[in-house]
């Protein structure tokens, strides 16, 4: 069996969270008491529901909008969490980049694989943890020891170069440090390790970047998309609900239900709001010369 390393902080630390250890696994994502991202889906009937405060909003919200108290909405509790659950999902999924959040801990030479929580794995966008083309210290045999960079390094013709310039070499050199695979590649393993290759030579640092969404990172239109997909959940089951009977018996006839009007709507609201997701919360794909 591989080796795992569990590592530790390094003194950049981790972005936005307490620091209960200096290893970066024991680390918990921030503001967890609000939306516990790792519990998402985990909840069973049989279990004693409770809501945050940031849930609560979300459930009177929904029960608000769908007649509460002027009519009755059957909907437990545990309905409705899963809806939220359901909700917060696919807004973790599809995590804006303003939310980008950052980690750094110690990598071990010769060692490639590392223990890192799942919140960070989930939604992380990139890791580095090579020096960079332009450090001093060079190694010969190494890109970093190339003539054209030492040029340009120890003579610091940098003054001269307009912006322009400076960001088209900065376009060259990740182009050509891609190429020849001088920066570290990295895949996420079994959905809670991170593997480097090359394996770290030496004892160093790496950088992970990763979105993590929490209540505060939660802008008022993320929140208010949140709702809508919530109470589309929540009105979907109320529909399945309400569907196994088209009529309830009573005086003057009984009660015409709506439980086949409810599901339509539902199904059509939640594409939408995918829609919306998609193309005015999420940002585009950020295209990179890499």
């Amino acid at each position: 069996m591989a080796k795992i390393i569990y590592p530790k902080v390094n003194s950049y630390g981790n972005s936005f969270t307490d620091l209960p250890s200096d290893r970066l696994y024991e680390h918990s994502p921030p503001f967890q008491e609000d939306i516990d991202l790792d519990a998402l889906g985990e909840l069973t009937e049989s279990d004693v529901v409770e809501f945050s405060n940031f849930e609560q909003q979300i459930r009177d919200y929904i029960l608000a909008h769908l007649g509460h108290p002027v009519v009755r909405v059957e909907l437990t509790d545990f309905q409705i969490k899963t809806s939220i659950d359901e909700a917060m999902t696919e807004l973790d999924y599809h995590a804006p980049q303003f939310t980008k959040q950052m980690a750094v801990f110690e990598t071990t030479a010769g060692e490639n694989l590392y223990g890192i929580p799942k919140y960070i794995l989930r939604n992380l966008t990139y890791v580095t943890f090579k020096k960079t083309l332009l450090s001093i210290q060079s190694q010969a045999g190494t890109l970093e020891f190339d003539f054209f960079i030492k040029y340009f390094q120890d003579n610091y013709l940098f003054d001269s170069f307009t912006i322009g310039d400076y960001y088209l070499l900065q376009s060259t050199l990740e182009t050509t440090r891609r190429v020849l695979g001088q920066d570290g590649g990295w895949d996420v393993i079994d959905g809670q390790f991170l593997q480097l290759y090359p394996r770290p030579a030496v004892n160093d640092v790496a950088i992970l970047e990763y979105r993590g969404i929490n209540s505060r990172t939660i802008t008022p239109k993320m929140k208010n998309w949140l709702k809508k997909y919530a109470m589309a959940c929540a009105k979907e089951i109320l529909g399945q609900v309400r569907g196994k009977f088209t009529v309830v018996p009573g005086p003057g006839g009984g009660t015409q239900l709506n439980g086949a009007a409810l599901q339509q709507q539902a199904a059509q609201e939640k594409k939408e709001l995918k829609e919306e997701l998609m193309n005015e919360v999420e940002e585009p794909p950020m295209f990179t010369t890499g």
